[in-house]
Formats: structure tokens, C-alpha cells, sequence
């Protein structure tokens, strides 16, 4: 018998294994009645296949099989996944079978005959406690990720296009490519793209590829068993697992190293991918986006990424335009800025005076909005009354009168730095923004890639990313 496989969907379905045919009818017309989707199978072989295949949220199994045992299946289902919880069936006088199935692992058991309201209690059980494990580990970044998160603010028509483009590719499952400078909200584009999906109640895992290094990035997308290297004292789910009916978000696919790339091909054309050490096969449900600072063709005619990658992941191209090309969201942007971080350091919403309006207008904004976020945040802990000037705003290398005219030369570019405030405020200003306009520089050379522009500039690649940060460079 092949195991009738449930359509994919946000619920996890359960696997049923048991040989008797009215049993487990009964048994799934129970749990299909709680609206619980279920696959079949009547022995181990089948079963073993059934949890490859579609990655169930529950076992429910017999311990005794025609061929094999619940014990196998038991094992086998920790092996695949360590988490995946299992329910062991057993008949009264065998209730020490089911005690040494616990002891393997099992979850729980159930005596037969089987109560259904017992069953789907279990059940109800075994789904939240799966829900929690993949939870707590998604927990840390999911809140790192969302903490302070902007939501997308403008009216540019430009804007408007990207937001079209995002709701028609919501309604499929095709994979997206996000291209857009640093700073652009690539990432909150792509949450926007998972929340209008089907896949919203799914988790929504992102992974930098350009802030892990090269070593240690394969098993952070794939996840590794335990002893597949030293220090692997456990098995670790990989972001692909974790990603299982939701969304994986690639940012900076184009650092991804090239001796990578050939499995990132595999896994997203079979959704199914091997972890590291591992020899199994792991089926994932699993829908893709990526994003990109670089010119991903150039750097295929370079030789530096796949082409077949390249046209795996772009089947759904959007472009974000920079902040300098939507000047009428600027403001608007700016306000929204205010509002929130008043919100956060228990001010009073601040005014935006027109000396502030009138810089914002005219500074070039290479961070984009990310940069721009920044500044506001720093424009609100620095203002003491009710208005945001423009000598709050810190932007380095402006025009004003800051000091007489003849102790600078007129065409002296020192003529241009503001020099208000004490020297410490003024010194760091300065470094601040030489060390920007550097590390742009060392990206801008090395043609985005940020391990290549940190060996460049002799930092290491930590403290690198840690300025990208600091500089509202990192998006």
C-alpha cells in the first residue's frame, strides 16, 4: 500500500500508522472530524517513507506491526527530527511495551480500545508541545527581527509600484528576488510579502548570508547532526527546517559563496536537502525570498554566482527604489520616525521645524531609509525643547556659517563641516562620517562584498558588520 500523502498545508498533518483497516478508519475520521488533516500507512516501511516524504506534526502508532514495530518508527522518527513528537498505540497487557517506548522518546501512549476523546486530547497535546519546540527556537531572532521594525511609509508612485508587484506575488508560491540598495527595507518588504501570503500563519525565518562566515554558513542553512564536526555535541535544525510551510528569506543572497550555491540549487528545486553529516533526505515545504544589494547579472558574467541560481531565484523580480528617487516620502517618513521614538523614550511628539525639513530635503540619504531612521532617532534623545532643528539632525559635511569667515578658507573643504557643539561631539561627528564615506568606498570597490571590502580596510569581519550597523549600512 503507498501512504495516501495529505495536501501540503499550514496545518501539520498527522501520520496514522496501523495495519488493522477499521481501526485506523475510525481513528481518522475521528481526528479528520477536528479538522486535522491525516496520512495513512499500515506498517513500517510505509511509515518511514510517509514521514520523509511530508514531514508530519504528529506519529500516532501502533506498537505492534505486521512488518516492523512502533519501536522502528519510533527511532526513526527521533532521527529525523528529535522534536517531532510520537503517540504509541498498545493493548492493555502490553503496558510495559508502551513504558520502554517512552523511554525511547515517545511522547505519550494510549491503551486500546482507543477513546477518541483521549486521542484527540493527545493529539491537541502533542501539536502545541511541536509548535513551542519550533517556536523557542525561532523566539530570539523572530523578536531581534521585529523589535523596532518600521512599517513601510510613503506615497511615492514609484512605492505603490513595488506594493502592486508584492500583492501579485503574494498569491502564488513562486520565488521573489528583492533588489534595492542598502537601507531600502528589503527585509521588511519580504515580511510584508509573507503576512499577504497563504503561508502568514508559517514561520518567517530570515538568515543573513553575508554575516556568517563561509565555514559555518552551509550548516546554518541546513542544520548538521550531532558529531558531524567537532563541537556538533547535538543535532541542530538548519533555517530551512525551521522554515517548514512558511517563508526562508535569503538577504544578501549574492555573498553567498559559490561552493554553496550548487545545494541551495538542489534544495530549492526539490525541497528536499541532506543536513550536514547526515545521509536522510528531509522534505521541506518551503517558499523563498531573496535580496540583493549587488547587480546579481554581472556578477553571473563574472563568474562570481550560477546562472541557474540566478534564474531559480528571480522568477519574480522587484526592484525598491532608493530614498533619494521618493523625496516626497522623506518628510512623511521622517514624521512617522518622530512619532515612534517619542513613543519609545516617553516624549512628546516633536515638531519638525523648517530649518530640519529643508536639510532633510537636501542631504543625498547613501544609507537610504535605514540611515534616515537613524538620524531621527538621534534627532529625538538630542532634542531638549519642543522642535527638531537641523543641528539636531547630525549630518556631517553640510553648508552653514558655522564659524567665521576668516579663520577657514572659502573654498577649504573644512568650510563645511559642522563644528557646533562641544569638541567631543564634534570629533565624533567627524569620524563618524569619514568612517562611512570609507567603508561605502571599500563596499562600492569590492563590488558589494562585504568579506572582501573588510580584508580591504584590515578590520575583521565582525567588527566590519558591526559598523555597517553603526552606520545604517547593514540592509
Amino acid at each position: 500500500m503507498t501512504p495516501a500523502i495529505a495536501r501540503r498545508t499550514a496545518a501539520p498533518a498527522i501520520l496514522l500508522v496501523e495495519d488493522k483497516d477499521s481501526l485506523r478508519t475510525m481513528l481518522r475520521l475521528a481526528l479528520e472530524a477536528q479538522d486535522h488533516i491525516v496520512i495513512e500507512a499500515r506498517d513500517e516501511a510505509e511509515a518511514v517513507a510517509a514521514m520523509q516524504a511530508s514531514r508530519p506534526g504528529v506519529v500516532l502508532s501502533d506498537l505492534r506491526l505486521p512488518k516492523g514495530d512502533g519501536l522502528g518508527i519510533l527511532r526513526a522518527a527521533k532521527e529525523l527530527d528529535p522534536e517531532l513528537p510520537v503517540i504509541v498505540m498498545t493493548a492493555f497487557g502490553s503496558i510495559q511495551d508502551a513504558v520502554a517506548a517512552m523511554k525511547e522518546g515517545a511522547l505519550d501512549f494510549l491503551a486500546k480500545p482507543v477513546d477518541p476523546d483521549v486521542l484527540l486530547l493527545m493529539v491537541e497535546r502533542a501539536l502545541a508541545q511541536r509548535r513551542l519546540a519550533t517556536e523557542n527556537i525561532l523566539l530570539k531572532d523572530e523578536l531581534a527581527a521585529r523589535r523596532g521594525a518600521p512599517q513601510i511609509v510613503g506615497e511615492d508612485p514609484g512605492l505603490r509600484q513595488v506594493s502592486i508587484a508584492l500583492q501579485r506575488a503574494a498569491g502564488t508560491d513562486t520565488s521573489v528576488l528583492l533588489e534595492g540598495e542598502s537601507g531600502t527595507g528589503k527585509e521588511l518588504f519580504a515580511r510584508a510579502l509573507h503576512a499577504l501570503s497563504q503561508r502568514a500563519d508559517g514561520p518567517f525565518v530570515a538568515i543573513n548570508c553575508a554575516a556568517i562566515p563561509e565555514n559555518l554558513l552551509e550548516t546554518e542553512l541546513f542544520g548538521h547532526e550531532k558529531g558531524a564536526f567537532t563541537g556538533a555535541a547535538n543535532r541542530k535544525p538548519g533555517k530551512f527546517e525551521l522554515a517548514h510551510r512558511g517563508t526562508l528569506f535569503l538577504d544578501e543572497i549574492g555573498e553567498l559563496p559559490i561552493t554553496l550555491q550548487p545545494k541551495i540549487l538542489r534544495a530549492l528545486e526539490d525541497r528536499r536537502f541532506e543536513r550536514v553529516g547526515g545521509t536522510s533526505l528531509i522534505s521541506v515545504d518551503v517558499r523563498v525570498v531573496a535580496a540583493t544589494n549587488r547587480n546579481l547579472r554581472a556578477a553571473v558574467a563574472a563568474r562570481q554566482f550560477r546562472e541557474d541560481l540566478f534564474f531559480r531565484l528571480s522568477v519574480f523580480p522587484i526592484t525598491i527604489p532608493p530614498l533619494r528617487d521618493r523625496p516626497t516620502d522623506i518628510t512623511m517618513l521622517a514624521k512617522h520616525f518622530i512619532e515612534r521614538f517619542c513613543r519609545d523614550v516617553n516624549k512628546p511628539t516633536l515638531m519638525l521645524g523648517p530649518t530640519a525639513v529643508e536639510e532633510l530635503l537636501r542631504y543625498p540619504w547613501p544609507g537610504n531609509v535605514r540611515e534616515l531612521q537613524n538620524c531621527i532617532e538621534r534627532a529625538v534623545i538630542l532634542t531638549e525643547g519642543d522642535t527638531i532643528h537641523a543641528r539636531h539632525l547630525s549630518l556631517s559635511f553640510r553648508e552653514a556659517p558655522l564659524a567665521p569667515a576668516a579663520e577657514l578658507e572659502d573654498n577649504s573643504p573644512w568650510s563645511r563641516i559642522d563644528l557646533s557643539g562641544t569638541l567631543a561631539a564634534v570629533t565624533t561627528r567627524v569620524v563618524a562620517e569619514v568612517e562611512k564615506r570609507k567603508i561605502g568606498q571599500a563596499l562600492k570597490e569590492a563590488g558589494g562584498n562585504r568579506t572582501r571590502a573588510a580584508e580591504t580596510l584590515q578590520v575583521g569581519f565582525k567588527a566590519f558588520t558591526a559598523k555597517l550597523r553603526e552606520h545604517g549600512l547593514d540592509a
